[in-house]
């Protein structure tokens, strides 16, 4: 993720700030840009024929803002319905469109039941997760349409929650429709199914990487003979029966060398998970490097022995070996900060050749399928 500032008073913001803490001017994120703006109002008020006093000429959805950002300033833009009413979102829509929803919130087909009052908070770090997702997507120029762009391939989400009366919500992936549930969101849940499941690592944006793997593999892959011939001499037969698959795995774990040809342990079950979550750690990686380029990190080591890291070339002009090569410096230093602050690993992986070559076939995938802007 890049870093933005505000285009009043140059204060850091970030991609999920809807104030700069600094001037207060009401912040936005322009997909059409790719940019946080700093707004003002541009609506000018009216005098009542009554009184002359000044009223709102519009409800909080229909305000214009006026973008101060030197991309957009000629523009005007209203606050999404989630941003506006609901406070869930950060996301504008340009003012003449007829959308009531964003480009991010578009995405979402069901949210949870809000008279449940945690779940409003539930659904805003859903849908934090989703547009750090979308971001990523939109980067690195993969085909990306909701529903209601294409009601046949077209991606949507549904933040589901579990009921004592029914069958339990599986957070998955069904043609173009992620589910997932919301319990993820609470954090002390998500920990304590990390623990029982004994995974090193488990994050509500993870999910949300993980399960648009699936998606991208019926898009990118499924019934593209070239690219399945190749995926399956990396990964397997995804042809191979995965409830048999599934049941396997649960109830014999994985294989004891697992980690010589996976990214982890549940990578094993299937070759669609193994997919999925090589397609989530690549976009781990890239948005972490994305991160590190935006702040310009740089790394100078004394001993000539420790890796340096001062390539700066954006994530989506990087060749793998490139992205691969500031990887590995990138994670050495993490695990030591974190380390250093009492807290584990931020990167608890090994990356053995096989997974680097799946890695390196993901990466073709995406910049083979990459829309180039303009």
């Amino acid at each position: 993720m890049k870093t933005f500032h505000c285009n009043r008073c140059q204060q850091l913001v970030f991609f999920e700030n809807v104030l700069c803490e600094r001037c207060n001017a009401l912040l936005g994120y322009l997909p059409d840009v790719g940019e946080i703006s700093a707004f003002e109002p541009a609506d000018e008020p009216t005098e009542t024929a009554e009184t002359g006093e000044t009223v709102e000429t519009a409800k909080a959805t229909d305000k214009r803002w006026r973008s101060l950002h030197p991309e957009a300033q000629a523009q005007r833009y209203r606050q999404c319905h989630n941003y506006a009413v609901e406070n869930v979102c950060n996301w504008m829509i340009p003012a003449d469109s007829p959308d009531t929803l964003c480009r991010a919130c578009q995405f979402t087909e069901t949210i949870p039941d809000l008279t449940v009052p945690e779940n409003r908070f539930y659904w805003y770090k859903m849908e934090v997760a989703k547009r750090r997702l979308l971001y990523t997507l939109m980067k690195l120029g993969l085909p990306l349409e909701s529903r209601q762009e294409n009601p046949e391939t077209g991606l949507k989400f549904a933040f589901l929650a579990s009921k004592e009366d029914s069958a339990p919500v599986m957070t998955g992936h069904n043609h173009g429709r992620i589910t997932l549930n919301i319990a993820e969101a609470d954090d002390a849940a998500r920990e304590k199914a990390r623990t029982e499941l004994r995974e090193p690592y488990r994050t509500l944006l993870g999910h949300f990487r993980h399960e648009s793997g699936h998606y991208f593999f019926d898009r990118l892959i499924a019934g593209k003979p070239m690219w399945e011939a190749a995926f399956r001499e990396r990964f397997g037969d995804d042809r191979a029966s995965y409830a048999d698959a599934l049941k396997t795995y649960y109830d014999n774990g994985p294989p004891a060398d697992w980690a010589q040809h996976y990214i982890s342990a549940y990578a094993t079950m299937h070759p669609w998970e193994d997919w999925a979550e090589t397609w989530a750690h690549y976009l781990h990686m890239v948005d972490a490097l994305d991160t590190a380029v935006s702040y310009g990190l740089a790394l100078l080591p004394d001993h000539p022995q420790e890796p340096e890291l001062t390539d700066q070339t954006p994530v989506e002009e990087a060749s793998f070996n490139n992205l691969m090569s500031r990887w590995f410096p990138l994670t050495y230093v993490l695990n030591s900060l974190n380390r250093s602050l009492g807290q584990p690993d931020g990167y608890p992986f090994t990356l053995a050749s096989p997974v680097i070559d799946k890695l390196r076939f993901v990466h073709r995938v995406i910049a083979a399928s990459a829309q180039k802007p303009g």
